[in-house]
């Protein structure tokens, strides 16, 4: 029985110690998002998996023949009417047999027949089997573990915690871009700010470009024959807040001429084009046209020094 035991704490031990032992290779597998083995991965798993069903059965097999190795010793100690009761006991329903021999429990009458010799205070103990299922479940968690080992430390198509995260963190980060994209139309006059990335300044010079440069040139500026007033300056007709701005390209001034964009841009290019038109403020092109409305100061929502009230902005 000791025996026994150190075997089977050996072989726990050589088994725990297994994974320790593969873990470095975990990092150094380069692995694929989708499984698909080859022909020849799909026969060496059919394989692994022949050999573990095999070894089980081969367990079942000797469970059975230590089960008919009982009853023979039931026989030789107490002789055949007592090999028949158990022979006996072991038919009946399939269940019934089952569950027999999964417990494989010794008949209380039987019970001296297994009490080792030892005493804890008038204590004994009974060298009792470990009970089948408990064995079969030990069995199947050791043919689990090797699959586990061969799969995740082997496999090329497992993939480490690590590897898992970056997956999870590159998924998020797409979530995350495509929640920005939708919150970038929800922007309004209320919630507009400045922008002044290179990315979102670039793609309102190009939306300046095709829709603004009619009335305000390609500059801004204008000049004396142009529709739109000058951009480059401080000096704004309707506000020169990005709040202002945004709210002018977005409902415009039908009576001066200039149309509302809304109906034609979305609102996250009204939010780049009116941080483009702020961002020239002070390249005062040649030729510009000369100043309207009133002096903006940056950061306060009030103006001075009005120059004119014509045009438009």
């Amino acid at each position: 029985m000791k025996k026994y035991i150190r075997y089977r704490s050996g072989l726990i031990g050589l088994l725990l110690s297994i994974p320790f032992i593969t873990i470095a290779q975990e990092e150094t597998v380069e692995i694929p998002r989708e499984f698909a083995p080859h022909l020849s991965e799909w026969l060496f798993f059919g394989v692994v998996f022949m050999v573990i069903l095999a070894a089980l059965f081969a367990v079942y097999k000797v469970m059975e023949l230590m089960i008919r190795m009982r009853e023979l010793k039931i026989y030789e100690k107490h002789g055949l009417e007592d090999y028949i009761a158990e022979k006996e006991a072991n038919k009946g329903p399939w269940w019934q047999r089952f569950s027999r021999k999964m417990t494989d429990v010794v008949p209380v009458a039987q019970e001296k027949d297994i009490l080792l010799e030892h005493s804890y205070d008038g204590i004994r103990e009974l060298d009792n089997n470990l009970p089948p299922w408990w064995l079969y479940g030990f069995y199947v968690s050791i043919a689990f573990g090797i699959f586990y080992i061969i799969f995740f430390h082997f496999s090329p198509y497992a993939k480490s915690s690590t590897q898992e995260y970056e997956i999870e963190m590159a998924e998020a980060a797409v979530q995350v871009e495509n929640y920005l994209s939708t919150q970038a139309d929800a922007i309004d006059e209320t919630n507009v700010t400045f922008l002044t990335d290179e990315a979102s300044l670039s793609a309102g010079k190009e939306i300046f470009n095709v829709q603004c440069i009619a009335c305000h040139l390609e500059h801004g500026g204008g000049n004396e024959f142009s529709v739109g007033p000058n951009l480059t300056d401080e000096y704004w007709v309707h506000g020169g807040s990005i709040k202002d701005v945004f709210t002018t390209v977005k409902y415009g001034v039908p009576e001066k001429g200039m149309i509302a964009w809304n109906t034609q841009l979305r609102p996250v290019e009204m939010h780049q084009v009116s941080s483009y038109i702020l961002s020239l403020q002070g390249t005062n092109p040649p030729g510009a046209k000369a100043p309207q409305g009133e002096l903006y100061v940056p950061g306060s929502e009030a103006t001075v020094d009005s120059v004119s009230n014509t045009g438009i902005d």
